[in-house]
């Protein structure tokens, strides 16, 4: 997906399981340095990915995920993950914000006409505790305006697929209306990406986009709740000067 201006295009990605070095169970292209994989891998792999986006080695920003409501806005590289973050809001330019998942919701946003972005972690914590709407205020702040802001939602776990207990169903339908949901199998559930959709057009924002695969049923990308020990996918959002339109 891209978009932009004449300065800059607004690219995003989204990463599968294949094409990295991690042995098995995070075979093969694991971006997450926390469940357990050889760190050596994890760099390899970090590192093929800037490639193939075109960023410059150090350029892609990632977080120390904690499921909180917390933003942080950077203004360059980050030689570690920005520590006990959900998500990242800059006006940089090519500089790339990356969110990893393995069955929480990735949101990616942008204002392409101010030129802010955002990578944004909302599981079920998150969402519920309203990590989304914190994200839209931290982009207002750098000078976006929530009826230009595009919004795109990655792989994660479907309603379909995610039974949870009738009581955490409840709790979450309160906070984020429009999550709850019947599974296949007739079971309660969580369509976490329905109730961050109703969240954000509610809150005025231009669109949404979907991606509907689902990662406990799609075996080519990874899923905690199907198999753990697992990896995890990168979703990332950047403003590419080099492909910007003449």
């Amino acid at each position: 997906m891209t978009g932009g201006s004449a300065e800059f295009t607004v690219r995003r990605a989204v990463t599968t399981r294949a094409g990295g070095v991690s042995p098995e169970p995070y075979d093969s292209f694991n971006l997450g340095d926390h469940v357990g994989d050889d760190p050596d891998a994890v760099r390899a792999n970090r590192e093929r990915l800037a490639d193939q986006l075109g960023v410059r080695p150090g350029h892609v920003v990632w977080m120390e995920q904690l499921h909180t409501r917390t933003v942080t806005v950077v203004d360059g590289p980050r030689p570690a993950p920005v520590p006990a973050t959900d998500a990242l809001v800059t006006d940089q330019r090519d500089l790339a914000l990356a969110v990893l998942t393995a069955d929480c919701v990735p949101v990616l946003l942008s204002d392409d006409e101010a030129g802010v972005i955002a990578a944004v972690h909302a599981g079920r914590v998150g969402a519920r505790v309203g990590i989304v709407p914190a994200t839209l205020s931290a982009m207002v702040g750098l000078g976006a305006r929530v009826e230009r802001i595009g919004a795109f939602l990655g792989p994660a776990a479907s309603g379909d697929r995610y039974e949870v207990p009738p009581a955490m169903q409840a709790d979450v339908e309160r906070h984020l209306p429009g999550s709850a949901c019947r599974t296949v199998k007739g079971t309660t559930g969580l369509d976490l990406r329905a109730g961050i959709r109703r969240q954000l057009l509610a809150a005025g924002v231009a669109g949404v986009a979907i991606d509907p695969r689902c990662t406990i049923s799609d075996t080519t990308l990874f899923s905690h709740r199907r198999a753990a020990p697992t990896g995890r996918l990168a979703s990332v959002i950047w403003m590419d000067t080099r492909g910007a339109r003449r």
